[in-house]
């Protein structure tokens, strides 16, 4: 997907909507996510979902106190988001993440950075450092496996902690529990925004 072909992006992953031919889509917020939030201590707020899809992910971050943005290109996905999310307080935008305006205590990843071709993965790191307050977080799961096609593309942990340490300083890693198919294949980092960004990020936990 190259910028200038974000219209027609849209339009397609509309068509997927349209079709039901979402197979990400499991109908339920990702097990990680859920897990993440009844264990550990952390302070909601303010939190973006980018590439969220029919929302899943974000009624269950509301449903803990956070106030949520859901943010995809697809208009389809965002009815079908908002029709599912009635009454939860939760607000969603049709917008691109890679030029969208904001600012937030948190991000969530899940599904969207393995949308994007890997050329556009520097832009979403720049769009992450450019949406969470210093100070804020990065709560991210991702593909920890290495895909030929995609989307969805894959990447290494080794790439994550380079690619997001410049702006991010790592606070956990795990594998997170996963849905048949996906078990051994994610892997969840949680990230904390620095003020400044580093040169050379190492393993991003410095």
């Amino acid at each position: 997907m190259k910028r200038e072909d974000q219209r027609l992006d849209a339009q397609a992953w509309d068509e997927r909507y349209r079709c039901g031919d979402t197979p990400w889509d499991k109908g339920e917020p990702a097990p990680g996510l859920v897990d993440f939030l009844t264990r550990e201590r952390y302070e909601p707020g303010t939190v973006l979902v980018p590439g969220c899809g029919r929302g899943h992910d974000c009624r269950a971050l509301a449903a803990h106190g956070f106030r949520v943005t859901g943010l995809d290109v697809s208009e389809v996905a965002i009815e079908e988001a908002r029709r599912l999310a009635a009454g939860s307080g939760v607000e969603f935008v049709v917008g691109d993440f890679l030029t969208h305006q904001g600012r937030y205590d948190w991000l969530f990843e899940h599904t969207c950075f393995c949308a994007l071709e890997p050329s556009l993965r520097d832009a979403y790191v720049d769009a992450a450092a450019r949406v969470v307050r210093p100070g804020g977080w990065l709560l991210g799961i991702f593909f920890d496996v290495e895909m030929e096609d995609g989307p969805p593309f894959g990447a290494t942990r080794d790439e994550l902690r380079a690619r997001f340490g410049r702006w991010f300083r790592l606070l956990r890693e795990e594998r997170p529990r996963s849905w048949p198919g996906r078990v051994g294949e994610e892997v969840l980092m949680w990230w904390q925004r620095r003020d400044q960004p580093v040169d050379h990020a190492g393993d991003g936990r410095g």
